[in-house]
């Protein structure tokens, strides 16, 4: 879509200026999540529209759709992609030319997938998923999954207060997993059998960083290639970086009521956000924000 300028209105708002500041490369996305680079173009999800959106520099077009799957996630998996469907509590499994080819929904053990939500690479051709179980705070039954290359899904943690964001470091020695409504980012030493143990408290994003508020929710998580973890929120359209010790290093604004996730350019001089502006009413309406990174 078309790339509206919106330094004005950072300033209206009082967001820190960042480079030339952020511009908008979808005004009108519903619920846009889940962001990766693949090929060179970033692909993300609209959980409100189902479907997987493609931006190639210069136009956003629809790759794929599947009425009730209210996808969170998409990453790439060998020679396809793989879609986290929260709300029908599948995996699908999606060709570059966005046909499905297959349909995960149980584990090795015979459990359900309650709530998939997001992905993290294992480095070695499968990957990490979480499931966060109802889009509510009382249960605590959020879980992480390790899905191999063949389409095997492996319970690996659970007991989580809705597992959402997850990401590994860069020597894949720790899995980083955000409890949204715990209002942290906790830690699992990594197995050669992608087991996971060793469960630690990494940071509390209301402890780490003030502004955000007591509220925090911490939604996506990546490793930037500065070696920090980037932290999204859909408490607030604030993104917060702390480092390896957890300690804070800096925060971005956006101009929107959340910032749920985002992902890196494949050169690193900008970071893609995505945004929900309408929290509280279907197809919740919000945009996908380019910015550039000093």
């Amino acid at each position: 879509m078309k790339r509206i300028a919106i330094v004005a209105l950072l300033a209206l708002l009082g967001a820190p200026a960042l480079a030339d500041g952020p511009l908008v490369i979808n005004d009108k996305a519903a619920f846009p999540e889940g962001p990766v680079f693949v090929d060179g173009k970033l692909h993300y999800v609209e959980y409100g529209a189902n479907t997987i959106l493609v931006w190639d520099g210069a136009k956003t077009t629809k790759l794929w759709e599947q009425a009730g799957c209210g996808p969170s996630a998409v990453m790439p998996l060998g020679d396809d992609l793989v879609v986290t469907c929260y709300d029908n509590g599948t995996i699908a499994r999606v060709s570059k030319d966005g046909k499905t080819v297959a349909t995960y929904d149980k584990a090795a053990d015979g459990g359900t997938l309650q709530g998939p939500n997001d992905f993290t690479a294992d480095g070695k051709g499968g990957a990490f998923f979480t499931t966060s179980g109802p889009w509510e705070s009382g249960p605590i039954v959020g879980k992480v999954f390790h899905l191999s290359a063949d389409g095997t899904i492996k319970e690996e943690a659970n007991d989580l207060h809705y597992a959402n964001g997850v990401a590994l470091s860069v020597d894949g020695k720790r899995l980083y997993v955000n409890e949204s409504e715990a209002g942290r980012v906790i830690s699992f030493a990594v197995g050669e059998d992608f087991s996971l143990s060793d469960r630690r408290l990494f940071v509390r994003v209301a402890a780490v960083d003030e502004a955000s508020g007591a509220a925090a929710y911490p939604d996506g998580i990546k490793l930037g290639p500065d070696g920090n973890l980037w932290i999204g929120q859909y408490s607030k359209g604030r993104i917060v970086v702390v480092n390896p010790d957890g300690a804070f290093v800096k925060a971005i604004d956006v101009p929107s009521a959340t910032a749920p996730n985002l992902a890196f350019a494949p050169d690193g001089k900008a970071i893609y956000v995505m945004s929900v502006d309408d929290t509280a009413n279907a197809p919740y309406w919000g945009k996908v924000y380019e910015v550039p990174l000093e």
